[in-house]
């Protein structure tokens, strides 16, 4: 896995993840149950629209030209075309301002019996920068190639997810079905650059406690085999910068005790730390990303000229730590590491997640059962792991609630924050049948006994 990070104008770090998979191809058949169309769906005509193409792909290919992208999100563009959806189905919709310019758009499918725990299915709206000189086709353009394949920044993180959503209701209300269940989705902004003007403020109001949420659905990751990966937990993200004091002086001298040896003396530390790490996931086949400690030197800053030893020097760590590991003894060796280098070697962190809540997924569990056995029915293999980065679905979980995050995308390369990010489009109609019998199972939870 590499993570390339960089700095956007507001001093927030965004990470790029390139998880190195082999690519299985996608098969020449594959069953599918496509989504009823819908030829009298209102809306403005969508340019590019193929004859003959899915009303479902034509959706989620016009979401994807909505530029959504930080650090400047057009976010009002996507409230409107979420609004008119919900028109569309005949959904609730509701808006709520978590701070200026940061709107959480909700749509309701109301159950049967209100009173029972609801189904929450989230997705976000942003999606992260591109580089387009290394794309083949335009990242906003949602270009389709002969084998089906939608190029677009969004395709796979996480835009595909949202329609997937919106497009099972769309099918079980014209098959007029009703649930017990409530149904929520909620369409959050800014979980590219880490959610905090996003679902962490959303989790403390009352808007999202009126959603009486029972359990929660939320991305996943691509899986290039044919088996369908399902997150459980996620890592803790730390990011922190040690500042390295020491003496300056002349740069033709032998100056001792520089903020430079003992800057070295530490980053020697962490990267022997992530080479055991990574030696640990090499030798083990049962291990996973989400399973060790991931470790990253992303910057580094200091000095003031070429011919002068700087007094300080410093330098930024992304860690990521997964649920297994205990927080208080690694920050204990954190400072260790920090004080063998010496002196005036200080850290400072700019996000220290610590809940390390993970969802039950044994059988016994109702949730877990429901979402587990519409899977085998559907002849669907799952992968439990650890998610290696962090979604908005960490919030969900500090706050109480079980959560998945699930992406149906098998037989896909992971090119989440990659160039050339793209979904086929049978391998996103085929998700759209997935989440019709997932939801029709979890929507039909029988009274849990915390419920009366």
């Amino acid at each position: 896995m590499a993570l390339a990070c960089s700095t956007d104008g507001t001093g927030i770090l965004s990470c790029a993840i390139a998880l190195d998979f082999g690519v299985a191809p996608i098969p020449q058949q594959m069953d599918i149950m496509l989504p009823e169309g819908d030829s009298k769906r209102t809306g403005e005509k969508v340019r590019g629209q193929d004859p003959g193409e899915h009303p479902s792909v034509t959706l989620f290919r016009e979401y994807l030209r909505l530029k959504t992208v930080q650090p400047e999100p057009n976010y009002d563009v996507a409230v409107r075309f979420l609004e008119r959806i919900a028109a569309e189905l005949g959904l609730g919709c509701q808006k709520v301002e978590v701070c200026p310019g940061r709107v959480v758009t909700i749509m309701t499918w109301q159950g049967t019996d209100p009173q029972l725990r609801s189904i929450l299915l989230n997705s976000h709206t942003d999606v992260v920068p591109v580089f387009e000189e290394h794309w083949t086709h335009d990242p906003f353009e949602a270009f389709k190639d002969s084998q089906g394949n939608i190029y677009a920044r969004g395709a796979q993180d996480m835009k595909c997810v949202s329609i997937q959503y919106i497009e099972a209701i769309r099918r079980l209300k014209a098959e007029g079905k009703r649930f017990p269940r409530t149904i929520h989705m909620t369409f959050m902004p800014d979980e590219e650059i880490g959610g905090f003007k996003g679902m962490q403020l959303f989790v403390k109001r009352p808007e999202f406690q009126a959603l009486n949420i029972g359990f929660a659905l939320d991305e996943g990751l691509a899986n290039p085999t044919d088996t369908f990966t399902v997150f459980y937990g996620e890592k803790c993200v730390w990011w922190i910068k040690i500042k390295c004091e020491g003496n300056p002086g002349h740069g033709s001298q032998f100056v001792e005790n520089t903020a430079a040896e003992k800057l070295n003396r530490v980053i020697t530390s962490l990267l022997q730390f992530r080479e055991s790490e990574k030696q640990r996931l090499k030798c083990d086949e049962h291990l996973t990303t989400g399973d060790v400690t991931s470790l990253n030197m992303t910057m580094l800053s200091g000095g003031v000229s070429f011919n002068v030893v700087p007094l300080e020097l410093s330098a930024g760590f992304d860690i990521r730590i997964p649920p297994t590991v205990n927080l208080q003894a690694f920050e204990e060796q954190l400072t260790a590491w920090c004080r063998a280098a010496g002196e005036g070697v200080t850290y400072k962190f700019y996000q220290k997640y610590m809940d390390q809540t993970v969802t039950c997924i044994e059988e016994s569990d109702p949730w877990w059962k429901a979402f587990s056995g519409a899977c085998r029915d559907m002849h669907i293999t799952l992968k439990c792991e650890i998610f290696p980065a962090g979604t908005d679905s960490r919030f969900i979980r500090a706050a109480g609630h079980p959560a998945l995050g699930f992406s149906p995308m098998n037989h896909t390369p992971v090119l989440l924050h990659d160039h050339n990010e793209y979904l086929n489009e049978r391998v996103f109609l085929r998700g759209i049948e997935i989440y019709t019998c997932l939801l029709s199972s979890l929507a039909s939870v029988p009274p849990l006994p915390a419920e009366g």
